[in-house]
């Protein structure tokens, strides 16, 4: 995916002398979380839709703090489609509350890997 956005909490490492590149982190984003449906709004269902539910990996790459203190981690991920079709929607820089991030232990951090980045926990 390029460049990222760069924040005061990026961090970076230096290839062998080929320059700055960023740090990701492996998470978890939860995306039950970051795209809540308030209660008792009705709702219908788009077969074609992206599906918000369950977990799907991420690569956080930094920090940005709200007015009121709140941590949202800039991250890369891939969204799933309702229907099942292999190709999934690539979203990066996405300002994800703290609280919608865990920590994925089964995956490194990397200095700017492939985006490939693995099966999704959806209905987790």
């Amino acid at each position: 995916m390029g460049a990222v956005l760069h924040t005061p909490y990026t961090r970076w490492t230096d290839d062998d002398g080929r320059g700055r590149r960023p740090v990701f982190t492996a998470v978890w984003v939860r995306l039950d979380a970051l795209y809540a449906r308030p209660s008792g709004t009705p709702g219908h269902e788009v077969a074609a839709g992206l599906d918000v539910t369950g977990e799907v990996p991420g690569r956080l790459h930094g920090w940005l703090s709200s007015v009121k203190g709140e941590w949202l981690g800039v991250v890369d991920f891939e969204m799933p489609y309702a229907d099942g079709r292999r190709e999934r929607l690539a979203v990066a820089d996405q300002l994800v509350p703290a609280q919608a991030l865990r920590p994925d232990r089964t995956r490194r951090s990397v200095a700017e890997q492939e985006p490939g980045v693995g099966d999704d926990r959806r209905g987790s």
